[in-house]
């Protein structure tokens, strides 16, 4: 299978693996040949990247760091307890969270024991569902980063499972935030963007009271907009007084940002957004942080077309561990000439290749 941006789908393609909404409800079936109509379809429902079969990654499995069976709970879990939180009034908020904290614990439980049975680095494409409310898509996805970012740094058990409850609720605040501003397409006005700051105090205060959540998923909510050198907010604190899971879903929640589709743009690709953390690293990041991320995370997806410095262009077969950027590479084009039998090159062996251009939306629109 190849990773293709919509844009670059054409009539008669065939999905290779299955569109999903939030619920798990198939969109559109894997092995379904489309049709312009369905591209069409799926480019407005902000759907930026599929699966499409390709005869010359035969037999390449895209493995998955959950199982379908415990995003589909997790998805149901968190958008659950965030809406029960958001149609509440005041003194009943912390009635429902209470409520809801056993479900939310067995969630991280059931994360916890899924990925630490996959040795593979996370491999998430969100763009494979498409998301009713990205808040709670979100919300589980930077469990998934914190969670392989804590894993990878050594954290025991227990406070794995506080980063855990912190990854999930970080965003609870945005339940208070009018939905006018939350979903605006446009760029805030100095004023709203006030108010969607206050998401970070809205979730502390919501979290602190709560007898059956540890108070420092409450500083998760708190810091995770906080930054090394002072300028995030709500405090604007600096690097000493931000607590290692502050730090931690500081850059989960940047990288799930900048590579999910939002209103307002298209979502980046996982080199790109890592980019953009080492660009911050020591100012806004840890850079210890940023290098488990990068150990964690498939940089580069199965499937994507890549080219490498020697001019030849392959896809994305199979990635090593600890070694994210030098994935496994099964090389299609020589010399601009489509090869009849392709071969397998790991860049792990070969250190004199690196990885120069991919399929991208920025680049396609740089030729559009």
């Amino acid at each position: 299978m190849r990773l293709l941006p919509t844009k670059s789908m054409k009539p008669g393609m065939v999905l290779a693996r299955s569109i999903y909404n939030d619920s798990g409800r198939v969109l559109l079936s894997e092995g379904i040949s489309v049709t312009s109509r369905m591209i069409t379809r799926l480019q407005q429902l902000n759907v930026t990247y599929v699966y499409i079969e390709d005869a010359r990654t035969s037999g390449m499995e895209v493995p998955t760091i959950i199982s379908d069976k415990t995003r589909k709970e997790a998805v149901k879990t968190i958008t659950d307890t965030f809406k029960s939180i958001e149609h509440e009034k005041e003194l009943s908020k912390w009635f429902v969270m209470d409520k809801s904290s056993k479900s939310i614990k067995s969630l991280i439980q059931n994360l916890l024991t899924d990925m630490k049975s996959n040795e593979e680095v996370s491999a998430l494409l969100t763009d494979v569902y498409v998301h009713d409310n990205y808040v709670f898509t979100h919300s589980l996805n930077v469990t998934l980063y914190s969670l392989s970012i804590g894993l990878k740094l050594g954290l025991s058990q227990k406070d794995l499972e506080t980063l855990g409850l912190g990854g999930i609720l970080h965003d609870i605040g945005k339940m208070l935030i009018p939905n006018d501003i939350l979903f605006k397409p446009g760029k805030l006005t100095s004023d709203e963007f006030a108010e969607m700051k206050r998401h970070a105090t809205y979730g502390y205060d919501i979290l602190r009271n709560m007898q059956t959540i540890p108070l420092m998923v409450a500083h998760c909510a708190f810091q995770h907009h906080e930054r090394l050198n002072g300028s995030g907010y709500p405090r604007g604190i600096k690097s000493d007084d931000i607590h290692l899971f502050g730090k931690i879903l500081a850059v989960a929640d940047v990288f799930d940002a900048v590579t999910s589709h939002r209103i307002y743009r298209s979502a980046m690709l996982p080199h790109e957004g890592l980019e953009i953390l080492y660009a911050g690293a020591g100012s806004l990041y840890e850079p210890e942080i940023i290098e488990a991320f990068r150990k964690s995370v498939a940089i580069y997806p199965y499937g994507l077309m890549v080219t490498l410095n020697d001019g030849r262009k392959g896809l994305v077969v199979g990635q090593n561990k600890d070694l994210t950027e030098r994935p496994v590479i099964r090389v299609v084009e020589e010399e601009g000439e489509e090869l009849e039998t392709p071969y397998d090159i790991n860049l792990k062996d070969h250190l004199s290749l690196a990885i120069v251009d991919c399929d991208s939306l920025e680049k396609i629109a740089a030729v559009s």
